[in-house]
C-alpha cells in the first residue's frame, strides 16, 4: 500500500440541475471517491446553466444535500451577465468561460463579449476557458492585456501545448490542464489506444466499442487527436499544470444515437491510468501529486483538507469495466483495459469515506471550499 493526498479534480460536470438521469451529486461524489479523488469542482453548463445567483444558490443546495465528498460550483460567464457576477465569486470556484462551442446562455458569440468578464471579474478569482487553438491563443492575449492569470481547460494538440510554454517562458500568467483521454486515446476513436507501456498491452477493441455500433461514443469534445499531438503532451508533460478529468457523462442510448453528445466519464479511471504510467516509469507519484493535488490547490484558491488520504495498492492489476464504478451512465471508453494500481481506502477530514469498494461517507458529508 502506498499513501498519497486526496486528489483535486478541478473540471468535472456534474449534470445536476437539469439531467439527473445522466449523474448527479450523489453519484457523482461517490465516483470522485472511489477514484481516490476528495475535492471536485463543478461545471456551469447545466440546465439551467449556472449563471446568476438563483441558479448558484441551486446547485450549492443540491450538493449540500447530497454531496459525499468537498466540491465548488463554477460560475458560466454568458452575454448578459458579466455584472452581477462579480458579487457572486466569493461563492463560486471561479468563472467558466466558453469560447469555443457551446449552446444557450453560456455561448460568448465573440471578443466583445469577453472583454467585460475580462474587466470585472475579480482578479483574485479564477478564470477558467474553454478555448481551442486559435481562440485559445486569443485568450492568452486577453490575460496580456487585462493582467490577470487565466487557466486553459483540456489543452489536447501540438500547437497549444507550445503555444503555452512559450506564453510561460514570457511571464504570461497562464495555466492549463490535460484529461487522460488526451493522453491516452487518438483519433477518429478509442479503438486503438496507446499502449500504456512496455509489457502492458491495452485491448485493440476494448468493449463495447465496436467498429460501426459504437462509434459515438469516440465523441468528445475537445475532439481526440493525432498521434503527433499525443506525444507532443507527453513530451512537454513539464508545461501541464494539472490532470482534470472533464467527467461528462451521458448514457449509452445517447452516445449509440444517431446525434451522439460528446463527453466521456473519467472520475474513476483517472488515477488508475496515472498509475499504470508510473509503473511503466513515464511518470512519477510525484508528478500525480503536483498536478493532481499541489497545482490545483494553488491555482484554484483552495483549501486544506486535513486528516484526508488515499490508500493505493499499486500492484494490484485489474481490467477496468464500467459494471464496478459508481457513475450513473454505466460505460466508459477504457472498458477492458488493463491497469495497475487500486483505490484501496479513502479518509475524509479523519472520517473512512471509502474501502474495498464502498462508499461510506454520506450524502451531505462533502463541504463547500468556499465556505
Amino acid at each position: 500500500m502506498i499513501k498519497l493526498p486526496g486528489l483535486i479534480d478541478p473540471h468535472v460536470h456534474v449534470r445536476e440541475p437539469g439531467q439527473t438521469y445522466k449523474e448527479d451529486w450523489d453519484t457523482v461524489t461517490q465516483a470522485a471517491l472511489a477514484g481516490g479523488v476528495t475535492t471536485i469542482l463543478a461545471m456551469p453548463n447545466t440546465k439551467p446553466p449556472i449563471f446568476d445567483e438563483s441558479t448558484l444558490n441551486l446547485a450549492l443546495d443540491a450538493a449540500r444535500q447530497k454531496a459525499h465528498c468537498d466540491y465548488g460550483q463554477f460560475l458560466g460567464a454568458g452575454p448578459d451577465n458579466a455584472d452581477i457576477l462579480p458579487a457572486l465569486a466569493e461563492k463560486a470556484a471561479g468563472l467558466k468561460m466558453y469560447l469555443d462551442s457551446t449552446f444557450g446562455e453560456l455561448r460568448l458569440d465573440d471578443m466583445t463579449l469577453w472583454m467585460p468578464h475580462f474587466i470585472n471579474f475579480p482578479k483574485s478569482a479564477p478564470i477558467v476557458l474553454h478555448s481551442e487553438s486559435r481562440t485559445m491563443a486569443a485568450g492568452i492575449l486577453f490575460a496580456v492585456v487585462y493582467d490577470r492569470p487565466i487557466h486553459i481547460a483540456h489543452i489536447s494538440l501540438k500547437e497549444e501545448v507550445l503555444l503555452i510554454k512559450a506564453a510561460k517562458e514570457r511571464g504570461i500568467k497562464v495555466t492549463c490542464e490535460v484529461c487522460p483521454h488526451h493522453l491516452f486515446l487518438t483519433a477518429p476513436s478509442p479503438l486503438t489506444p496507446l499502449p500504456l507501456g512496455e509489457g502492458n498491452h491495452a485491448p485493440h477493441s476494448p468493449s463495447p466499442l465496436g467498429r460501426g455500433q459504437g462509434e459515438g461514443r469516440s465523441e468528445v469534445r475537445p475532439r481526440l487527436a493525432t498521434q503527433e499531438d499525443v506525444d507532443a503532451l507527453w513530451e512537454n508533460m513539464n508545461v501541464i499544470d494539472c490532470f482534470a478529468t472533464d467527467h461528462a457523462p451521458h448514457t449509452v442510448e445517447e452516445k449509440d444515437s444517431e446525434d451522439p453528445p460528446p463527453g466521456f466519464p473519467g472520475l474513476e479511471t483517472l488515477l488508475p491510468l496515472l498509475l499504470t504510467t508510473v509503473s511503466e516509469k513515464r511518470l512519477t507519484m510525484d508528478d500525480i501529486i503536483q498536478k493532481s493535488v499541489i497545482n490545483p490547490r494553488k491555482i484554484f484558491n483552495l483549501p486544506e483538507q486535513p486528516e484526508t488520504w488515499i490508500e493505493v495498492d499499486e500492484s494490484a492489476e485489474y481490467e477496468i469495466k464500467a459494471d464496478d464504478q459508481f457513475t450513473r451512465c454505466n460505460w466508459t471508453p477504457f472498458e477492458g483495459w488493463k491497469v495497475k494500481g487500486k483505490v484501496r481506502k479513502v479518509v475524509l477530514r479523519g472520517q473512512v469515506a471509502f474501502e474495498d469498494g464502498k462508499v461510506l461517507a454520506k450524502q451531505g458529508y462533502g463541504r463547500n471550499v468556499r465556505e
